[in-house]
């Protein structure tokens, strides 16, 4: 049982008081940031995303566009796929040689659009 002193309240240490103050503070602190809503990075983003779900894709299907890969990243699919932008359209490159770097100039043919049609799918033709 807790014991009570003489006016009638719980006595606390200064430690029980600190760490009361800081629950209290951190508390405060989420509450704000979930009021505030997405920062200005993730708002841009989402404006970005939004545009490109509006606009018809830079890019047709059976035409072969030449582009930066921008990285080399693992596929759904399992395996690695070169990764670029044709006017901002990105591009997912399959059947990319050993040796290609984030950097090299390929061409590569449009296979299929992605759900949405904000990328597409492409095969490696070749180096630029």
């Amino acid at each position: 049982m807790t014991a009570v002193d003489r006016t009638g309240m719980i006595p606390s240490s200064p430690v029980v008081v600190g760490i009361a103050v800081a629950v209290a503070l951190l508390a405060l602190f989420v509450l704000a940031r979930r009021l505030r809503g997405p920062s200005a990075d993730a708002r841009e983003s989402k404006r970005a995303h939004d545009a490109a779900q509006e606009r018809d894709p830079p890019v047709e299907i059976g035409e072969t566009y030449e582009f930066g890969v921008t990285e080399l990243t693992d596929h759904h699919s399992g395996e690695e796929v070169a990764v670029g932008k044709v006017e901002g359209f990105v591009l997912f490159t399959e059947d990319i040689p050993s040796g290609l770097e984030p950097g090299d100039v390929i061409r590569a043919k449009v296979l299929s659009f992605n759900e949405g049609r904000t990328s597409a799918d492409a095969t490696f033709v070749g180096r630029a």
